[in-house]
């Protein structure tokens, strides 16, 4: 499978450099190039891509600003993903938040731009074996099992976690942490928010208890009435969850 992509750069060389690269590439194929933000706004409106090679310092429309619109355009339509390329390394952070997969600071060699390029396609891989058809939910065969795990995006990466390795997520705020009991001391820290994780986690396994806790049912040690424990972390239950806390409660009485 070829993936679609295009460049976007107002610097002649750096446009003709990523267009080399991707040309180069046997699994990318190059549907366009564009010297702004606006005019690969405007190419966008003929069809989506896969992913897009976004310059961020740009006049008029910058990278950064394209991002947020296609993110608004696109939700729950096709999945564009932006490898951002700039020569400003203090835009990282503001590449994560728009849910950039990769960020190339200038100048990169072909090697980099191949490390990127392979974790776009890594990602669609994922994409295309996990997500189910948009027309039809598929339907389960006899004796076959459901999904045990769910992918959670960890810096530039897609990270498998199966759910019976999850202790409890903490919410920060736009971020979440996901401890695991191979590596409590280590929690994943990923851009999303913590209701978007508890949608994605199956409620017969997990339960949030508290605005900023979700715990795996099946690692709690104890409970009191206002906490649980999972290892040697009291994780505290608020008001606002006592009630379905109280229903899980009486299954241990």
């Amino acid at each position: 499978m070829k993936l679609s992509c295009i460049a976007v750069d107002d610097e002649p060389l750096a446009l003709g450099l990523v267009c080399a690269f991707i040309e180069k590439t046997p699994f990318l194929e190059l549907k366009g190039q564009y010297s702004s933000a606006v005019e690969a706004l405007q190419g966008l409106m003929a069809g989506p891509v896969d992913v897009i090679f976004l310059d961020i310092q740009m006049p008029d429309l910058t990278g950064l600003e394209l991002a947020r619109v296609l993110e608004r355009s696109h939700r729950g339509a096709h999945t564009t993903r932006i490898i951002f390329t700039t020569a400003f390394d203090q835009f990282a952070l503001d590449g994560f938040r728009v849910d950039a997969l990769d960020y190339l600071l200038k100048p990169f060699n072909y090697e980099e731009f191949l490390r990127a390029a392979s974790k776009a396609r890594t990602y669609f891989d994922l994409i295309y074996r996990t997500e189910p058809s948009p027309v039809a939910l598929p339907i389960a065969t006899p004796g076959e099992a459901a999904e045990d795990y769910l992918f959670l995006k960890v810096e530039y990466q897609l990270v498998r976690i199966a759910y019976k390795d999850i202790l409890y997520v903490e919410g920060l705020k736009d971020y979440v942490k996901v401890y695991r009991q191979m590596e409590p001391e280590k929690p994943l820290l990923s851009l999303t928010s913590l209701k978007a994780l508890e949608d994605k986690l199956p409620p017969k396994q997990f339960m949030r208890v508290h605005r900023s806790f979700i715990v795996s049912l099946d690692r709690i040690n104890a409970v009191t009435r206002n906490s649980v424990q999972i290892g040697s972390v009291m994780i505290p239950v608020s008001d606002q969850y006592k009630d379905v806390f109280s229903q899980f409660i009486s299954r241990w009485l």
